[in-house]
C-alpha cells in the first residue's frame, strides 16, 4: 500500500480547513466537524470526498412501526418483507404495513449488548427451495456466545421454519455481549458470505490477525456449511480453511458489486476510521494493527500506525464516524443513482450515499430523513429504497423520490 503524499497532505488540510470554517462550496466535503485524529489519508480521495449533490429530494413512507429493534430486511418474490428483530424475531411485512406474530422455528438467541437475531437472507434458489439463512449471537454456555448462522426452509404460509439446523460457529465463542457482526451475502457461485466481529474486548480483538480463529474475519461457506474447495486457506496447517479474509473489526454491511461480483463491506471503526472496504481472497485488512481510529479513551490503536505494508488500505473512510449499519448498490431507474453505493448511518442519522468511479470514491451526499437511527437499507423491484429504524418502535418506510 502507499503511503500519504504531499498531494494528499494538502487534500486533507484543506478539506479540514474548510469544515472548520463551516463553509461549502464545491469541492467541499459534507458538512461533519473535525476529525477525531490526525492521521494523513494514504492517498487523495480516500477521506472526505467532495459533497455531491444530486437534486433528489426524497419522500419518506412509514409502512410499519412498533417493531422491536430490527435489524435487517429481506423482502421475499411476492414483495413482502422479512424483518429480523433484535429479541429473536422474524416476521413478514405486507406492502400495506400488516406484521406478522413471530415466525417459528427461529433458533434461540442471546439478546444482550449488541446481540440478538441479526441478519436475514433467502437462498439464490428460494423459489425452489423455500431456504432462509438467519445469522444470529448464539448462547455457547456458562455465559459464552458466538455468531452463528443457521438455515431453515419457510412453509409455503410463511408461517414456521421448517427443518432448521446450525451450519456455521464462529469459534472461539467469548464472554462478550459485543461485535457479533454479521452480515450474509451469497456470491455468485451460491456460496455464503458471513462477516465476523472481534468481540469488542482487547483480548479477542488480537485474534483478528489469528488464522486459527473465526474472530474479525470474513468466512465463505456452501449452503451446508462446508469450506468450499476455492477457498483461500485450503490446506493449510492450523488454518480455518473457512476464513475467506482477516484483520476486521465489525462488518455490519456487505453487498456484491452488480458489474464485478466483487465483495465490498463497510465496518465499524472505534473512535474514527470507518472503513469501506473491496474484501478480496486471502487478504489482511489490517484490525487492530492498522486503523484510522484512535481507542474511546482518546489513546491510539497499538502503535497508533495507520499504513503497514501486506494490510490492505481502506478505499474510504470517515472520521468522524457515521456508524455504518447496511449497504446496497443502488440498481434500479427510480431514482438517478444506478451504480451508487446506498449506506444506513447509524449515529448520524441518515441515509449515506456515494458516488463512485471503479473502486474509488468521488463524491457524498447525506440525507437527514428525521427518522432516527437508519439500521439496513434494501431496494424493492420497483426500485424503491426501503430502511429500517434501531428502536423500540422501529419503522420500516420506504423511499421515493419526490416529484
Amino acid at each position: 500500500m502507499r503511503i500519504a503524499s504531499i498531494f494528499a497532505v494538502v487534500f486533507f488540510a484543506a478539506c479540514s480547513g474548510t469544515e472548520s470554517q463551516g463553509q461549502t462550496g464545491p469541492g467541499a466535503p459534507v458538512a461533519q466537524g473535525g476529525p477525531n485524529t490526525s492521521f494523513e489519508p494514504a492517498f487523495v480521495g480516500q477521506t472526505r470526498a467532495p459533497e455531491h449533490r444530486s437534486g433528489v429530494d426524497i419522500e419518506s413512507q412509514i409502512i410499519a412501526r412498533g417493531l422491536d429493534q430490527p435489524w435487517a430486511l429481506e423482502f421475499l418474490p411476492d414483495g413482502r418483507v422479512l424483518v429480523s428483530e433484535q429479541s429473536g424475531a422474524l416476521r413478514l411485512v405486507t406492502r400495506e404495513g400488516v406484521i406478522s406474530p413471530p415466525v417459528a422455528g427461529v433458533p434461540s438467541v442471546d439478546a444482550r449488548g449488541q446481540g440478538g437475531l441479526l441478519d436475514v437472507a433467502l437462498s439464490p434458489n428460494f423459489a425452489a427451495d423455500r431456504l432462509v439463512f438467519l445469522s444470529y449471537s448464539e448462547p455457547r454456555g456458562d455465559n459464552l456466545s458466538s455468531t452463528s448462522v443457521a438455515r431453515g426452509r419457510l412453509s409455503t404460509d410463511a408461517t414456521r421454519l421448517e427443518d432448521v439446523r446450525v451450519i456455521f460457529q464462529q469459534d472461539p465463542p467469548w464472554r462478550s455481549r459485543g461485535h457479533f457482526g454479521s452480515r450474509l451475502e451469497f456470491d455468485r457461485a451460491g456460496h455464503l458470505y458471513v462477516t465476523l466481529g472481534d468481540r469488542q474486548q482487547s483480548e479477542p480483538r488480537v485474534l483478528a490477525q489469528d488464522l486459527s480463529t473465526h474472530i474479525g474475519k470474513v468466512v465463505r461457506i456452501a449452503v451446508d456449511g462446508a469450506a468450499p474447495a476455492d477457498n483461500p486457506m485450503i490446506g493449510r496447517a492450523g488454518v480455518r480453511a473457512e476464513i475467506w479474509s482477516y484483520g476486521h473489526r465489525n462488518i455490519q454491511g456487505a453487498d456484491l458489486q452488480p458489474d464485478t461480483g466483487a465483495l465490498w463491506t463497510i465496518e465499524h471503526g472505534p473512535q474514527g476510521g470507518d472503513e469501506l472496504n473491496v474484501v478480496r481472497a486471502g487478504l489482511n485488512y489490517g484490525w487492530p494493527v492498522i486503523s484510522y481510529g484512535e481507542d474511546y479513551t482518546g489513546f491510539p490503536m497499538g502503535e497508533g500506525i495507520a499504513v503497514r505494508d501486506g494490510m490492505e488500505q481502506p478505499i474510504y473512510y470517515w472520521d468522524p464516524v457515521i456508524a455504518p449499519g447496511g449497504m446496497h448498490f443502488y440498481r434500479g431507474e427510480l431514482f438517478p443513482w444506478r451504480g451508487d453505493l446506498l449506506i444506513s448511518g447509524l449515529r448520524v442519522q441518515s441515509l449515506v450515499r456515494l458516488d463512485l468511479d471503479g473502486e474509488r470514491v468521488v463524491g457524498e451526499e447525506r440525507f437527514a430523513l428525521g427518522l432516527g437511527r437508519i439500521r439496513d437499507v434494501a431496494e424493492s423491484a420497483d426500485g424503491a429504497i426501503w430502511v429500517i429504524t434501531d428502536d423500540a418502535d422501529g419503522k420500516l418506510v420506504r423511499l421515493t423520490p419526490r416529484r
